[in-house]
């Protein structure tokens, strides 16, 4: 699918708030991806009496992937695409509820979706969220199933056509235990189809699929460096319904489990993939048990090969590496008893030389990324602080495994404004950065798909500045603020505003005898200058001024000036018209020069952002994108001309809108700043 055209941002942007005010999205009301709808794909395949054949994601092999499981791969050899019903005698979709012994991983890498699979069959009102209720292949069988999969701020339903691949009569990817259980096998399918094929599902994290099963946020802990309350942690994480994984990171081993808690400072642990289980004290059949009062040891004992035991906090810490615990958004938990986190959403970008500013690190640039601010106004119970957790979320990125792409580095880091200047209410300028150090940052950069933190700060207004490691990266993004009490947030941005310096209407007798002798040589015998003739002088002018770089003005660029200062509606400028013109042009030298710290000739964007506010515009986010995505070379540079032409369309924008509803008017006049050519086109780093 091609990327969305920026020039449509803002129409889209108040097309899917309306959509989320009506509850498209929610798990209820999920987004048909790819605009496939199931009950009307299902009630045409039943009606027609074909078994649906899915073109989206085709029995072919890019659906398998693209270079262990390409199309040559050995992997691959000898695939073939079979329903159910062609090698099994009754298959069923589930049978006798889900459980993990429906989970068998196959020859994909995805040990860590399984795992959050396997949790899943824990809980029966999470796993019908995802997989739902009344698909068989007895009843209605039309060969098609669906999902439903959380992605990055919203819930989307995936329909998929019952094709599995199959190598010498058996599944090559995951499948029950039984041989006659298909629900996790389709789960699987559904789940590569989200994220272009089979293969990009290959490595990752345990919290990536708790996420997208739950559409909670994940934050993870190193046991061997674990906060000193992270038992009081589990047990709050519990209470609010959350769900935990912790897994054991080794040179041969990468064994992932899923975690309870019990009332004592014991955990009780289960392995997905049974049988193997802990050895050592209060495992099954340990000496422990024999002090424990025999009431509780005949709830609490457990003495199955079913992979659940229990073992102290203390060798949980020692044995294990690493901890996950996803916290569930109020949507997901139906239990009124349970407590639940207050939640903020908001999706951005960051765009090459205007919204993609690097970390702090780069103070010159830092300042233009996306910009959200928090007010915690209510401490913990019986404290001083206020809890919350950060976390940053990258989109997408597995579907751009196929183009050798894969995650960028990511961070984000928080500064107090409480006590800053009034200006606190728009985005954020370079000076504030360079005169105040954070408060709080995420731990590291990462090249993980999110990055969390918990936090605990004193109530006060926040800004939290999500950013890659180095600028110029680009990725869209979703911030997410789950805080234990209420707390509201905000993006940042400025409003599109014009305070423009006011312009000096001469009359001919007042403009001085050397401009008009200068005039009448240009103008010629009409004493009006045309389009072609402007576009002469301008060139001629700028051509002597070998401080600046330029490809000319061209035509349309000329025109636009025209348009602006021709107020006789003749199609060519006159005496005070010119003048006026003029005189704008001088001080847009003046600015460019001011701002071309680097006396390069040329505006880098950063610069453009505060030349732009030094002429008197201040614009939001997506239409400085616009502007750069128009006037910006391929390096990202601004020449004088491109420079001048920018500045004066804003102008016209804003005289056509006659200062009304200025946001408005510029608004809707996106394509206007897009040139006909325009064309869309575990790494850990330290933040100083």
């Amino acid at each position: 699918m091609e990327e969305p055209i920026y020039a449509t941002g803002m129409a889209a942007k108040l097309r899917s708030q309306w959509d989320r005010d009506e509850g498209l999205g929610q798990n209820h009301k999920a987004v048909k991806f790819l605009g496939q709808d199931y009950e009307s794909l299902k009630a045409y395949c039943l009606q027609s009496r074909k078994l649906f054949e899915d073109t989206l994601f085709p029995c072919a092999a890019s659906s398998l992937g693209f270079k262990e499981l390409g199309p040559n791969s050995a992997k691959t050899s000898g695939v073939r695409w079979m329903r159910p019903t062609e090698f099994c005698r009754c298959p069923e979709f589930i049978v006798g509820g889900a459980t993990r012994t429906d989970i068998c991983q196959g020859s994909l890498g995805d040990c860590w979706l399984l795992a959050a699979i396997a949790s899943l069959t824990l809980n029966d009102n999470l796993l019908h969220r995802v997989v739902p209720h009344g698909q068989s292949f007895q009843q209605e069988y039309a060969g098609i199933f669906h999902f439903q999969f959380w992605q990055f701020g919203e819930w989307v339903d995936v329909v998929i056509d019952d094709r599995l691949p199959v190598k010498d009569g058996k599944l090559v990817f995951v499948h029950s235990a039984e041989g006659t259980e298909f629900w996790s096998a389709l789960l699987e399918k559904a789940y590569a189809k989200l994220n272009g094929c089979y293969e990009a599902l290959s490595g990752g994290s345990t919290s990536e699929g708790f996420e997208d099963f739950t559409g909670g946020v994940t934050e993870a802990f190193e046991l061997r460096k674990a906060p000193s309350d992270l038992y009081g942690i589990m047990r709050r994480a519990i209470d609010r319904g959350s769900l935990l994984g912790c897994s054991i990171d080794g040179p041969f081993l990468k064994c992932t489990h899923n975690l309870s808690r019990s009332p004592t400072k014991l955990v009780r642990i289960r392995n997905p993939w049974g049988e193997v289980e802990w050895t050592g004290a209060w495992s099954d059949n340990s000496r422990e048990w024999d002090s424990v009062d025999s009431s509780v040891r005949s709830r609490l004992q457990i003495r199955s090969e079913d992979g659940e035991f229990w073992m102290s906090f203390s060798d949980f810490l020692r044995e294990f590496s690493r901890l996950e615990l996803c916290n569930l958004t109020a949507d997901a938990l139906d239990n009124s008893q349970l407590k639940k986190w207050s939640t903020s959403v908001y999706s951005g970008e960051w765009r090459r030389g205007s919204t993609a500013g690097g970390c702090r690190n780069f103070p010159a640039t830092f300042w233009l990324n996306p910009q959200f601010k928090i007010t915690l106004q209510h401490p913990d119970s019986g404290h001083s602080d206020c809890s919350f957790l950060v976390g940053l979320m990258q989109k997408d990125r597995r579907k751009k495994r196929r183009e050798g792409e894969d995650m960028e580095t990511i961070g984000f880091a928080l500064y107090e404004v409480s006590c800053a200047p009034t200006n606190a209410a728009f985005h954020l300028k370079r000076d504030f950065f360079l005169t105040h150090a954070s408060s709080a940052r995420s731990e590291t950069f990462i090249n993980l798909r999110e990055v969390s933190s918990r936090l605990k700060l004193p109530p006060g207004e926040y800004i939290v500045v999500p950013s890659t490691f180095e600028p110029n990266k680009e990725a869209n993004f979703v911030l997410r603020v789950f805080s234990e009490k209420p707390a509201n947030s905000e993006e940042l941005d400025d409003d599109v505003v014009a305070d423009l310096p006011p312009e000096t209407q001469l009359d001919e007798s007042q403009i001085d005898s050397s401009f008009k002798n200068l005039f009448r040589q240009l103008a010629g015998p009409d004493m009006e200058i045309s389009l072609t003739e402007l576009q002469t002088i301008l060139n001629r002018i700028i051509s002597k001024h070998k401080d600046l770089k330029t490809d000319g003005f061209t035509k349309e660029a000329c025109r636009s000036m025209i348009s602006l200062m021709d107020t006789d509606g003749s199609g060519k400028l006159g005496l005070t018209e010119f003048h006026v013109l003029w005189e704008k042009i001088k001080r847009y030298l003046t600015i460019f020069r001011q701002f071309d710290v680097d006396k390069s000739g040329t505006m880098s964007s950063y610069e453009m952002r505060m030349a732009l506010e030094s002429a008197g515009f201040k614009l939001t986010n997506q239409l400085f994108q616009l502007i750069i995505l128009r006037y910006t070379e391929d390096d990202m540079s601004l020449d004088f001309d491109n420079f001048v032409t920018c500045l004066v369309r804003l102008e016209t924008m804003f005289s056509e809108s006659h200062y009304c509803t200025p946001s408005v008017s510029l608004n809707n006049q996106f394509t206007y700043l897009l040139s006909p050519q325009f064309n869309t086109n575990n790494t850990i780093r330290d933040c100083e």
